[in-house]
């Protein structure tokens, strides 16, 4: 992007900027120390730190014992001047605990244009759809947007919108106003691609979502791409010469800092540490007491499994459970279970599902999980916090088999409440989320009417069966029969 304006002296900015950290603490100390270093370099006055979403992630005890206090903490002792929320934000948590991080405790702004109060039509309080920043003499304008599951956020009490026409609205407001146009975009690669392709005033897009990694600012169109990939694994920033009332922008540099390798900024270390101290003590609050050890197979049924099978049953008032056994990252010992012990356990941010398959969807789902290359199939993402995808446990159904049969005809019968399967007829099934975004089984996943429950995990069902005298006896008969 050459400058028009020759004549005119450019104003340095640089932007520094992460995304989809997903509360990898271990990094935070090393990405501070790196955001602080190109701060000073930079000069403060020239520098706005921001991050794009997907900071918190509720597998990690710092953010489920301190309710995502950890996380605000840290980017507030970093140096964030405004941040967007990502998915592991707003679907992860009710709105009031939304309002206590980000309404009543941050000291950063939250830009984030596409979430409204289903109720009122409003967005939260604590959100700005954009803001303007002033550094060194330039006006920054600052867009938010996240991605919109709007069938899970409305759950949840809000009303996820379509973010273009949103962005498109605040772009036109924007640009007589700034010298720049950021958009912090927690929609993914392809989403940003689209939006510097319709809305040419946007300056820079800093990216997330899809995890992305661009080691150097990419060029689309008129606009500059920037992400770091995920986990924390980088710094991204970009050195732009901004021509002040001409609303022209020059990349001057920029790229990204690899944190391996860097030492954590004293200070974020003892903070990170101190929430790690305070979540354990929360963790460490026993929960459940079992009177027998619950062992899980990733590879065949067990009773812990069984257990989480019949838990989504009931939960959602469904005819049947299935669930896949890799969900469970270990067994229970006897005696006391601390809540701990259940993320430990059982990490992965997803909800209870209810839906229809048909019997031939379900012999199929059946057939797949007796095959090795599904039940060891890695799957990242999707909520998934676990190693393999492991086979299927089941309730309200018994399954007679052969492992010895070729495969996809090694299911010889299978009854449902007493009665043979029916291929035709659609079932009332209690599953997983996870199914219904195309990952996993996917015969699972072509059923219908899907219905979700939020905000509960997983392992909030599990620990409802953990309770449950009756529910701990029948995990123990099985549901997998061997022929004979």
């Amino acid at each position: 992007m050459m400058s028009q304006y020759p004549e005119l002296q450019p104003i340095k900015l640089r932007i520094v900027h992460t995304n989809d950290i997903h509360s990898h603490f271990e990094q935070m100390g090393k990405i501070a120390r790196i955001v602080r270093d190109l701060r000073e370099e930079a000069g403060a006055s020239h520098t706005l730190t921001l991050d794009i979403g997907d900071h918190m992630d509720r597998m990690r005890p710092e953010t489920e014992g301190t309710e995502g206090l950890a996380n605000v903490t840290v980017l507030q002792a970093t140096g964030y001047d405004a941040v967007t929320l990502g998915n592991n934000e707003g679907l992860t948590y009710t709105p009031d605990v939304l309002q206590r991080r980000y309404g009543e405790q941050a000291d950063f702004a939250v830009i984030l244009g596409n979430l409204f109060e289903a109720s009122t039509g409003e967005l939260p309080l604590w959100a700005r759809p954009w803001q303007l920043f002033e550094r060194a003499g330039l006006r920054i304008g600052l867009i938010g947007a996240t991605a919109a599951f709007s069938d899970f956020y409305r759950l949840l009490g809000w009303d996820a919108r379509d973010p273009f026409p949103i962005i498109g609205e605040a772009v036109r407001l924007l640009r007589p106003q700034a010298d720049v146009i950021i958009l912090m975009s927690h929609l993914g690669l392809r989403h940003d691609e689209s939006l510097a392709e319709q809305f040419p005033d946007i300056d820079v897009i800093l990216g997330g979502h899809s995890h992305h990694l661009f080691k150097e600012p990419v060029l689309a169109g008129s606009t500059l791409l920037g992400a770091t990939g995920k986990y924390g694994q980088y710094v991204g920033y970009m050195d732009l010469e901004v021509y002040p009332g001409q609303q022209r922008v020059t990349l001057a540099g920029g790229g990204v800092v690899e944190t391996q390798g860097v030492t954590g900024a004293p200070d974020i270390e003892a903070l990170i540490e101190g929430c790690t101290n305070l979540a354990r003590n929360k963790l460490s609050a026993e929960v459940a007491f079992i009177d027998r050890t619950l062992p899980v197979n990733w590879h065949g049924e067990a009773p812990l499994s069984n257990l989480l099978a019949s838990g989504l049953k009931r939960w959602v008032g469904a005819e049947i459970g299935i669930v896949n056994t890799g969900q469970l990252l270990g067994s229970l010992p006897q005696g006391p279970i601390t809540a701990g012990d259940l993320l430990e356990l059982c990490p992965s941010p997803i909800n209870p599902c209810r839906l229809h398959l048909t019997g031939e969807q379900i012999v199929r789902a059946l057939e797949e999980s007796l095959l090795p290359e599904y039940q060891d199939k890695t799957i990242y993402g999707f909520g998934f916090r676990g190693k393999v995808l492991g086979s299927l446990a089941v309730d309200g159904m018994r399954v007679e088999y052969d492992p010895e049969a070729p495969p996809y005809a090694k299911v010889a019968s299978v009854q449902i409440g007493g009665h043979p399967l029916e291929t035709d007829r659609r079932y009332l099934v209690g599953t997983l989320d996870m199914f219904t975004f195309g990952t996993g089984y996917l015969s699972i996943g072509q059923g219908t009417g899907a219905e979700f429950y939020l905000p509960e995990f997983i392992r909030d069902v599990l620990l409802q069966e953990l309770k449950d005298p009756q529910a701990l006896q029948d995990c123990d008969v099985n549901r997998w029969i061997l022929r004979k």
